[in-house]
């Protein structure tokens, strides 16, 4: 048996799609996948392993950084428990700080056990709602002083602005190119379902959309309300716009459920609502993230307060990050140095990646043992210095 490691051809391309599909056990239709951002390992010349990464722009508190967006990965059952995945991914941490572009690796992860082990950690947090349109009552009053309009085909540049605005000082949430809307939150509606693009404005000026499905579903003869409101894109750039479009779906009349997928975990709505058991919230991992070279990533994400931190890396996979290193994080430009001070903190890399990304302060990281604490002094100025101004989340699948 001989087994080589490299990038898909443009003629391998078919047989890529087929090995993440098949391990996966899902249809995939990659937009726009070139063989350049594939790595994949082949065993006598047969594809084994498939492995993507799509070269995004991530947010990171109001800055923004290149990250790597690992996806389609996957190994026919034949091939697995051989180790392909695990040198597919330490080689190509290896290229990307060698490379010195793309210092983070994202991915949602089918099971996140997968890619702990290779210093991944679970850096935001999804919640669901699944709610019928007459549980929506508010527990304060408010008045909608605004209107709605349907948006036209033509003025997908004003989803894009309002996008951009709402997005700005957030973390987690990508810069989009028309195919990413394309093939999201644009992608054509389920067999028989309807695309609807709803903008909300307030003398004349728009404040936030809703792009959803409606869809409609059996219900086995009971009588009621039989169609389904699927949301896909909620955009709000004020108070009034996020209410008004809650309030907005209370007219859905033959609407029997309204669900949404990709819920922030600091979505107000639950604080909202009169009855907000009723929503049926649940939870799961969202995105996972990987700092594959501290010394890049660090300084390329907003701080809101200057200090100095100290700290030591552990990691397993990325020896270059195993040192003790000095971050001086400014509102303005921020330096990171190895260091041979006392660190503050050591941690493994995972850690640092939920700190990064204001998954967890550093106070609930050495609660949890997520770090070791040597000045217990500084961990205030870690959650002050590391703190983001929105919880992480990700609109996007990829």
């Amino acid at each position: 048996m001989s087994v080589e490691f490299r990038p898909a051809s443009l003629e391998e391309m078919d047989q890529f799609r087929y090995v993440a599909s098949t391990a996966l056990v899902m249809k995939l239709d990659p937009f726009n996948m070139q063989p350049e951002w594939t790595y994949c390992a082949f065993e006598d010349g047969r594809l084994a392993t498939a492995y993507g990464e799509w070269p995004f722009t991530m947010r990171f508190n109001g800055d923004s950084a290149p990250v790597a967006a690992v996806t389609m990965v996957g190994t026919l059952p034949v091939y697995r428990r051989r180790g392909h995945l695990r040198r597919i991914t330490a080689s190509r941490f290896q290229l990307l700080n060698e490379q010195g572009e793309r210092a983070i690796a994202v991915l949602y992860a089918s099971r996140a056990a997968i890619y702990q082990r290779y210093g991944y950690a679970v850096v935001s947090t999804q919640n669901s709602y699944n709610i019928d349109p007459k549980y929506l009552e508010f527990s304060t009053p408010h008045t909608v002083s605004g209107t709605f309009r349907e948006l036209a085909d033509d003025e997908f540049p004003l989803l894009v602005d309002l996008y951009r605005r709402f997005r700005a000082d957030r973390t987690g949430y990508l810069h989009r190119s028309r195919a990413q809307w394309d093939a999201g939150v644009l992608a054509p509606p389920p067999s028989g379902g309807q695309l609807n693009k709803v903008v909300y404005q307030e003398d004349g000026e728009p404040l936030g959309y809703v792009v959803y499905t409606m869809e409609p579903q059996s219900r086995a003869g009971v009588p009621g309300p039989d169609q389904r409101l699927a949301i896909r894109d909620l955009v709000w750039l004020t108070v009034s716009a996020y209410r008004a479009i809650w309030d907005y779906f209370t007219k859905m009349d033959l609407v029997g459920n309204i669900v949404w997928g990709r819920v922030p975990v600091d979505d107000p709505l639950p604080h909202l609502l009169l009855e907000p058991k009723f929503l049926n919230q649940t939870s799961s991992d969202g995105l996972l993230g990987r700092i594959v070279s501290v010394e890049r990533a660090l300084p390329q994400r907003r701080y809101d307060e200057a200090g100095t931190l100290t700290f030591e890396i552990r990691d397993d996979l990325c020896p270059w990050n195993c040192d003790r290193w000095q971050l001086q994080a400014s509102t303005d430009e921020s330096l990171i140095n190895r260091t041979s001070e006392e660190p503050q903190v050591t941690m493994p890399v995972s850690t640092l990646a939920m700190l990064f990304f204001g998954q967890l302060s550093a106070t609930e990281a050495a609660r949890m043992g997520r770090l070791d604490t040597n000045v217990p002094d500084a961990l205030p100025l870690w959650d002050r210095v590391m703190h983001t101004k929105y919880r992480p989340a990700c609109a996007d699948m990829f």
